[in-house]
């Protein structure tokens, strides 16, 4: 069965032209097309289908990229967010990774890649091309600035080094000899600390900053 997609951009030509590209990969189709954040959750109100994937714009009216990222993780964290977008600049990558994206795309992207890409996503759970993985660990210095000025507990630190597996808060919580509440709490403390939101985000801070070691 293919994955579905929802395509949510205010550009309609550019929306109606990537759902005809993606509707030739194998593995994938496109549901439905929505022009920004606010007409996504209109029609989830309406009890439109749950894709399985969202590729988000960023520049959009009245409901933006950032918002909905957000609103999206905090409301349906099981779908998985690719950033597609003409900003590649460095503050955009690492605001949409923090509001729960799990890839970053340009929009210039060759269409093989955009399929490769997906294929990335659907079974790794995120994916960054090199230029985007190249942002994330320029901003090392900037966060290790936001460590300094928080406290982060011996048993928070051994739960980041944890967020980079694919271990799921149950099988962590049985490593750590606690209850998976705990480690639930682990993980809002840190995300509260650190001002993140998702996994993904206090997984890319533990890489960049010899957590995960």
């Amino acid at each position: 069965m293919k994955k579905t997609i929802v395509i949510v951009d205010d550009h309609v030509l550019i929306a109606k032209a990537l759902e005809g590209i993606i509707d030739n990969f194998n593995e994938f189709e496109v549901i439905y097309v929505c022009e920004n954040g606010k007409d996504l959750i209109d029609k989830f109100n309406n009890n439109e289908k749950i894709p399985d994937i969202i590729l988000l714009d960023i520049s959009m009216p009245i409901m933006d990229g950032f918002e909905t990222a957000a609103w999206l993780t905090q409301n349906h964290p099981n779908i998985q967010v690719m950033a597609l977008s003409m900003q590649g600049d460095d503050n955009s990558v690492i605001k949409m990774i923090k509001n729960g994206a799990k890839g970053y795309l340009l929009k210039n992207t060759h269409p093989k890649d955009l399929e490769t890409a997906l294929i990335k996503l659907n079974s790794d759970g995120f994916f960054y091309p090199e230029w985007a993985s190249k942002i994330i660990f320029s901003n090392l210095n900037k966060d290790k600035e936001i460590e300094s000025a928080v406290r982060i507990s011996d048993r928070e630190r051994e739960f980041l080094k944890y967020t980079v597996t694919e271990l799921s808060y149950k099988e962590i919580a049985d490593r750590m000899c606690c209850s998976p509440r705990t480690v639930e709490s682990y993980r809002d403390q840190l995300c509260d600390k650190l001002d993140l939101k998702t996994r993904v985000g206090l997984a890319v801070f533990a890489i960049k900053n010899g957590f995960a070691g």
